[in-house]
């Protein structure tokens, strides 16, 4: 099971419509959704969160609705959510901020201190448990993040552009945790660079100015590709493909 949106309709205070009447039910597994900046990739995704709530549709996951409050407790349960800007609770460490999210998510405290340091050692800081958040670098703030998400044991974990500020190595990091993810809950990427992470996913979404351009495999991604793509830049000249060439992207 994954996400679905059915005739959704979102737009920002004194902005342009961003979704229209959109509908798409995203694939189970690992999916990379990419478009370019301006795409609705975010509020796309924000609304899959439930942090924001579409004008008009509904948005639905595991038979539980964020428009129904009776269900929408137990539907943040059920995911997990990394925007793009984490933003470090003063005074809190790395282990306190991580349990907070989980409390947040409805953990009994005990339960939620006690699945912090696993999630921070699944993205590599369990030895700065204890340092606060404040003093860290953008990509160990990123990493917090996404050990929030991992604390509650989500079902469905979305992730709003995550390699954002990281270097290779925490990059590695992070493709290591998305393979473990997919063991136990779908995983959604957002990105708008091509060269993200290609082997780690089983699905390309490709949106656009509000609407779903492409969707299917990797391998049918690359596909779309011309014939003489340069080696390296398959998944570059696809993107153009599907955008028409790029000319107005």
């Amino acid at each position: 099971m994954s996400v679905e949106f059915d005739s959704c309709t979102y737009r920002y205070r004194r902005g342009p419509v961003v979704l229209d009447g959109f509908s798409f039910r995203f694939p189970p597994g690992r999916t990379v959704l990419l478009g370019p900046n301006g795409a609705g990739k975010t509020t796309l995704l924000t609304l899959g969160s439930s942090s924001l709530k579409p004008r008009s549709g509904v948005v639905t996951f595991a038979g539980l609705r964020t428009g129904r409050r009776s269900e929408l407790r137990d539907y943040r349960r059920q995911v997990g959510w990394l925007p793009q800007q984490v933003t470090p609770v003063a005074g809190m460490s790395c282990r306190e901020q991580v349990a907070y999210a989980g409390w947040l998510k409805g953990m009994p405290r005990a339960a939620a201190w006690a699945a912090a340091v696993p999630a921070l050692d699944r993205v590599g800081l369990a030895k700065k448990a204890d340092q606060q958040t404040g003093s860290l670098s953008g990509g160990q703030l990123r990493r917090v993040g996404v050990a929030q998400t991992l604390v509650h044991s989500s079902r469905l974990v979305l992730m709003d552009e995550p390699t954002a500020g990281l270097d290779p190595a925490q990059r590695t990091t992070f493709r290591r945790v998305v393979e473990q993810l997919a063991e136990v809950a779908d995983v959604i990427v957002s990105t708008h660079q091509t060269e993200d992470l290609w082997e780690v996913y089983d699905h390309v979404v490709v949106l656009a100015d509000g609407r779903v351009h492409f969707t299917g495999t990797v391998a049918e991604f690359h596909a779309v590709a011309p014939v003489d793509a340069a080696p390296g830049r398959v998944a570059e000249a696809a993107y153009a493909a599907v955008l028409g060439g790029g000319e107005d992207w």
